[in-house]
């Protein structure tokens, strides 16, 4: 066992969390149902003040203050209620990844975060029985500024849930590190900066966790991945705030027509945008949610065999689902089998989803429409999916009625329609088509009272005079 900071040796493992604090989920623009995990090598942890060299001709080495939960006994297959008692103490700890390879090996984040250095710890382990794990707070400075504070009171998932979760298939040991995840003020450093982390509650504290970023010198060889940035990359590095869903734009977006936003999408050049040929299960309801897409292929025996069984693209796919969600499925116009039946409909309802929408088919389409969430589909059909379709991937773009969907569009439908409307136009859009229903219900008192349409629809400057009399009123 190598020895870091006092308290704290290498560990056997490292296990990582992707997202845990709201502030970072909101920032990415996803909330997971369930929580997922990635390896970090013993070899990338350093003790405080080691010098962390930025790899040469990179750009984007981000920092990430955690709190790192430290296991004190062997855990295996035990509850969420006495997970938090296997853990031994806490510490702090810096996730430092490079997102110049972000690409190269995403979601196992081997090469991006897997670094020598990558992940300082300490420099005291705070005893867990000492410390309230609902009660804990992390920070992180850059040269001296605060860019991180939150705390473990709203966490997405629990320390002792972690345990557990872990512990059904993997066997924690006295040593192993878990890393809970990093709130939103994560950012870039650059050589010369410094990075500090302190994690504190119940009066205690950590102290802090002191990394100085250093330029490297040796350079990536050409036998494997090289370091690759594009404007994506560089946004989530960075930090940049992610597209929120708010319930007030929901509330705009709710109280227009999808025939008002698609007018105002045309005005922006955006023709091809909505999804043609589907209905309802729900007439007069209005949905209004972010995508969460899933894609079918054409039916093929032996990939049936694969793909189309036990927990699937399909389950995955409803089981993800969270609050607000809309479920787009590509089914290729295909309308000779259902994609979907009562019972996922329902669990999509009971995950919180805002609605369902499929190019393809519906079965159990009664059992369906008696659902409170909208589903719009392209038509009923009794065949189960191994018809026609294997359930494939999900969380990519796909195609669905003619329109390109991307994960994290917002979605609008109505009777007239299903609208995927790209999330940085949201806003503008939904502003824009509140003031043409507004213009649009003046213009229809004048055609009432017996107007002529000419020059008031469009109104020409006159009736725009009258009209911003008759909004004075109002």
């Amino acid at each position: 066992m190598t020895s870091t900071d006092p308290g704290i040796s290498r560990p056997g493992k490292i296990i990582a969390l992707h997202l845990n604090y709201p502030s970072r989920a909101a920032q990415r623009g996803r909330g997971p149902a369930q929580p997922s995990y990635f390896l970090k090598p013993p070899t990338s942890v350093a003790a405080g003040g080691a010098p962390l060299p930025r790899p040469a001709g990179t750009e984007l080495l981000a920092f990430e203050g955690e709190i790192a939960l430290v296991i004190g006994e062997v855990a295996r297959h035990v509850s969420p209620e006495n997970g938090w008692s296997f853990v031994s103490g806490v510490t702090a700890a810096n996730d430092f990844g490079l997102y110049d390879l972000r690409y190269a090996d995403r979601g196992s984040n081997l090469r991006s975060k897997g670094g020598d250095g990558f992940t300082p710890l300490g420099p005291a382990v705070l005893p867990a029985d000492a410390v309230d794990p609902a009660a804990l707070r992390v920070r992180t400075w850059v040269n001296g500024e605060l860019a991180q504070e939150d705390t473990t009171a709203d966490l997405l998932f629990d320390f002792g849930r972690l345990v557990a979760d872990l512990s059904q298939l993997i066997t924690l040991e006295p040593g192993d590190v878990i890393l809970t995840g990093t709130p939103a003020g994560a950012s870039v450093v650059v050589p010369g900066d410094v990075v500090e982390v302190e994690v504190d509650g119940s009066g205690l504290s950590t102290g802090r966790l002191v990394t100085p970023i250093t330029e490297g010198t040796v350079h990536f060889g050409s036998f494997g991945a090289r370091p690759r940035v594009d404007a994506k990359q560089r946004a989530e590095a960075y930090g940049e705030p992610g597209f929120v869903l708010t319930e007030e734009l929901k509330a705009k977006l709710t109280s227009v027509g999808t025939a008002t936003l698609s007018a105002q999408l045309r005005k922006r050049g955006y023709n091809d945008v909505s999804i043609d040929g589907v209905t309802s299960t729900r007439p007069g309801a209005k949905l209004v949610g972010r995508a969460k897409t899933l894609r079918y292929i054409p039916f093929r025996e032996d990939l049936f065999r694969a793909h189309g069984g036990g927990y699937n693209a399909q389950k995955r796919a409803f089981d993800a689902l969270g609050p607000g969600d809309v479920l787009v499925m590509e089914a290729r116009g295909e309308t000779g089998t259902g994609t979907v039946g009562d019972i996922l409909a329902l669990r999509a309802q009971v995950r919180g989803a805002a609605g369902i929408v499929t190019d393809g088919g519906v079965r159990d389409v009664a059992a369906v429409a008696a659902l409170d969430i909208p589903t719009y589909h392209s038509g009923a059909h009794p065949a189960v999916l191994g018809r026609r379709h294997v359930p494939w991937d999900t969380d990519l773009t796909i195609a669905c009625g003619g329109a390109s969907v991307q994960p994290g569009d917002v979605i609008v439908g109505d009777d007239d329609g299903v609208l995927v409307i790209p999330p940085p136009l949201a806003e503008e859009v939904a502003d824009a088509a509140i003031e043409q229903e507004r213009q649009e219900t003046f213009i229809a008192e004048q055609v009432a009272a017996g107007e002529c349409v000419d020059g008031l629809y469009p109104m020409n400057d006159e009736w725009q005079g009258r009209y911003a009399a008759w909004l004075a009123t109002r």
